[in-house]
C-alpha cells in the first residue's frame, strides 16, 4: 500500500497542533504507519515540522487568494476568508503554537507575506470606514489570526461543533472589530 504524503501530514496536524511535543511514535500511529514509513517520507522531526509549517502557509495563502482580499468590500472579503479558513483552522493552530518554525527563514519569509496581505485587508477597512481605527491593522491581523487557530483548537477538543466553527469565529472578531455605527 503506497502511503500518501498528504495524509500523513493531515495526522501530524492533527497530533501537533494540540501536543505541539509529541514523538514520532505518536504521529506514526495517528497516520496509520511505521516510523520507520515516516521517516522515509520525512528524514526527521525537523524536517516533518517544516513539511507541515509550509502546508499550513501555503493553506492560508490559498484561502487569501480565494477570498479576493484585495478586492472590493473589505467586510465582505473578510467573510470570505473566514468561511474558506476555518475548515483548515487546525493548521492555523499548528501554525500558532510551534515555535521551531520560527527558525526557519523561508518560512519567515512566507509568513510575512501572507500576514502583510492580512493586514493590508484590515488597513482598507479601516481606510473604508469598516473596522476599528483605533485598534492598528497588525494588531487585528494577530487577533484573527489567533482566533482562526482557537477554532482549530476547540473543533478538536468538542468544544465547538466543526460546522459552527465560521459563525463563531465571525460573530466574536467582528463584534469586537467592526467600527460601530455613527449616530444620527
Amino acid at each position: 500500500m503506497a502511503t500518501d504524503r498528504d495524509s500523513v501530514l493531515e495526522a501530524a496536524v492533527g497530533v501537533l497542533s494540540r501536543r505541539p511535543t509529541a514523538h514520532l511514535d505518536e504521529i506514526a500511529r495517528a497516520a496509520g504507519i511505521s516510523r520507520a514509513t515516516l521517516h522515509r517520507l520525512f528524514p526527521g522531526r525537523e524536517a516533518l515540522i517544516r513539511e507541515v509549517g509550509l502546508l499550513g502557509l501555503r493553506t492560508f495563502g490559498a484561502a487569501l487568494d480565494a477570498a479576493a482580499v484585495e478586492d472590493g468590500d473589505a467586510h465582505a472579503a473578510l467573510r470570505r476568508l473566514v468561511d474558506l479558513i476555518v475548515p483548515d483552522a487546525a493548521l492555523c493552530a499548528f501554525l500558532a503554537g510551534e515555535n521551531q518554525l520560527y527558525d526557519d527563514e523561508d518560512i519567515n519569509e512566507l509568513w510575512d507575506a501572507q500576514i502583510s496581505r492580512l493586514q493590508a485587508l484590515f488597513l482598507r477597512g479601516q481606510q473604508q470606514g469598516v473596522f476599528r481605527v483605533e485598534l492598528s491593522a497588525g494588531w487585528l491581523s494577530e487577533a484573527f489570526f489567533d482566533l482562526v487557530a482557537g477554532v482549530g483548537w476547540a473543533v478538536q477538543d468538542g468544544r465547538l461543533a466543526p460546522r459552527d466553527g465560521a459563525f463563531s469565529l465571525a460573530e466574536l472578531f467582528l463584534g469586537g472589530a467592526l467600527r460601530p455605527p455613527r449616530p444620527h
